[in-house]
């Protein structure tokens, strides 16, 4: 009988760099998950993909009106990290509102 054991390599054989990413606390789900300019087909636009944690970043700081420290304990992350979440988050956003680019709202892969 052959025992399995823990392979730290991935599909391709290759060892995954980095630290495994936190769980970051998300409190509300988006309603809407995609946005796009009015009177563009969508087959048109190119598209802006934002992952719903740096979409969380922007609705606690900017919609609720935390600051980084508040907002980073309420997602249980640290302040820099909240802080590269938001400035990409809003780096894609202002991309988007000004190249006329849709905006899809993805879960983000475990």
């Amino acid at each position: 009988m052959q025992r399995s054991r823990f392979c730290p390599f991935g599909e391709l054989g290759r060892r995954r760099l980095g630290r495994p990413k936190k769980f970051r606390r998300v409190l509300l789900q988006p309603d809407a998950t995609y946005f796009k300019p009015a009177g563009i087909p969508l087959a048109n636009l190119e598209e802006n993909v934002i992952n719903v944690d740096e979409w969380e970043a922007v609705r606690l700081a900017d919609a609720e009106g935390f600051g980084q420290e508040k907002a980073a304990s309420k997602m249980r992350i640290s302040q820099p990290t909240f802080n590269r979440l938001l400035s990409s988050a809003r780096s894609k956003l202002a991309n988007a509102i000004t190249k006329g680019k849709a905006i899809k709202i993805e879960k983000s892969a475990k």
